[in-house]
């Protein structure tokens, strides 16, 4: 580990336990004080990502004026990025925005309340990170961490400055979801018994960026800065622009897809994450020099850490190579099933009364609803350009900013996601099953903490 990144780890840490002092040394308290309700909130975008362009601004934009924020500059480390990002704004918005080179630099100006964040995957948490020391609130996409490392550092750094957090994971503000979430809860589904999701496509292109890797050189950028904390490589245009296919700056499939839908297992039983993990997956089509796995399949325990004899299964798969199933997500109890993918209760698979009385029993069998019926009535601006999920979720972070109050996706969300994500990462590196250690809040792998 050389001095760069080693001072990077540093800072961070010390970062996060309130060592630094400066703008960071404001506290909870305080900085509630800052933001007025008819104060215009100041908004930097930390990374100008396809994902920002295609749905977090169009969703922001969608709000912005009713809730009075502006997005004020942009911070990216490739100047190409900082080009393109500004000019995209001016364009939708008619303002002339400021670029910065870093985002130490956007935090020194001190002229914004609040960060948008879309970079690679593994420099989530610890962009958090910067956030939280400079007390500026944070709408930051998933994964939260692709390390237990990391996603300790963020999640203690986010509670420690009192910041509103919000973790990508648009389906905590989906009408739907919160009916789904509302029914179970209710305990009129019964226990869950076992969910199925799968998250399948057939798309060779995906996560590749073949003619931008040919047109970035390394001298436009900042290649250090990108690694933060990963071991030091040499310059790799693919592993800057193409970092889904590349652990350890992703873990792929687990971070990107598994994420969103385990995320509802969690909001749904009210478990913080698995009691364990096994999985495989390979490359076995797209042979195109990439390093994490096309195809993947996964089945968690999830259940009291405390009694082993109660719980539930989820088996999860997710295929780059054959678009058959697409995306699933059905909870089964003994009563029938919730499907996401239709949005429908039924009594599919439900206990019958043949097979009930033949053990003395009375049949089991849901009453049939859509849940869209049922989902709570929510009023969005039209015409964001962002799906509906991602413009309620946008508008929830600005409401939540201005009443300081936790948000749909609160970090615990984010820090639990990961760990289910690093335990499915650690069982398709090392073939052993994946546990969790509660004390020490690290992944095990056959009984060994999971490094990368």
């Amino acid at each position: 580990m050389n001095r760069t990144r080693r001072n990077f780890i540093r800072k961070t840490t010390l970062a996060s336990s309130g060592i630094i002092l400066g703008a960071g040394s404001m506290t909870a308290k305080s900085y509630k004080k800052i933001i007025g309700a008819n104060d215009r909130v100041r908004v930097g975008i930390v990374g100008f990502s396809n994902r920002a362009k295609g749905a977090l601004i169009p969703a922001f934009n969608g709000h912005s004026k009713a809730q009075n924020f502006e997005i004020v500059g942009v911070s990216d480390i490739w100047n190409r990025r900082r080009d393109e990002g500004a000019a995209y704004i001016k364009e939708k918005t008619g303002n002339k925005v400021e670029q910065w080179r870093n985002n130490e630099e956007m935090y020194d100006k001190n002229k914004i309340d609040a960060t948008i964040i879309s970079t690679a995957d593994f420099q989530h948490a610890l962009h958090t990170v910067q956030a939280a020391n400079a007390k500026k609130d944070v709408y930051c996409e998933k994964p939260f961490a692709e390390t237990m490392e990391d996603a300790r550092i963020g999640i203690k750094a986010v509670k420690d400055s009192g910041i509103v957090f919000q973790i990508g994971s648009q389906r905590r503000s989906g009408a739907n979801y919160h009916a789904a979430s509302d029914f179970i809860k209710s305990g009129k589904f019964g226990d869950i018994v076992m969910v199925e999701m799968t998250w399948n496509v057939n798309q060779p292109g995906r996560w590749r960026l073949p003619k931008l890797t040919s047109e970035i050189k390394e001298s436009d950028t900042d290649w250090k800065r990108y690694q933060m904390n990963r071991p030091p490589a040499e310059w790799d245009p693919r592993k800057y622009l193409e970092y889904r296919l590349f652990w350890p700056y992703s873990s792929g499939i687990p971070g990107q897809w598994m994420s969103h839908q385990i995320d509802t297992v969690h909001w749904f039983s009210g478990l913080d994450h698995p009691r364990s993990v096994a999985a495989n997956g390979g490359i076995y089509l797209w042979k195109d020099g990439r390093k994490n796995f096309d195809t993947m399949s996964a089945v968690f325990d999830y259940g009291p850490s405390n009694d082993p004899s109660s719980g539930f299964q989820v088996t999860y798969s997710s295929r780059f190579t054959n678009s058959a199933g697409g995306t699933k997500e059905i909870y089964y109890s003994n009563a029938g099933e919730l499907n996401l993918d239709t949005n429908k209760v039924s009594d599919n698979g439900g206990l019958s009364k043949r097979h009930a009385s033949a053990m003395g029993m009375k049949p089991n069998k849901l009453n049939g609803f859509n849940l869209s019926e049922n989902a709570p009535k929510v009023v969005t601006s039209a015409n964001t350009g962002a799906d509906n999920m991602t413009s309620l979720h946008m508008l929830n972070w600005m409401e939540c900013v201005r009443s300081r109050k936790t948000t749909n996706g609160p970090v615990e969300a984010g820090y639990n996601h990961s760990i289910a994500n690093i335990m499915t990462t650690a069982a398709l590196r090392t073939g052993l099953k994946a546990t969790f250690d509660e004390k020490n809040q690290d992944v095990l792998a056959g009984g060994k903490v999971f490094k990368y």
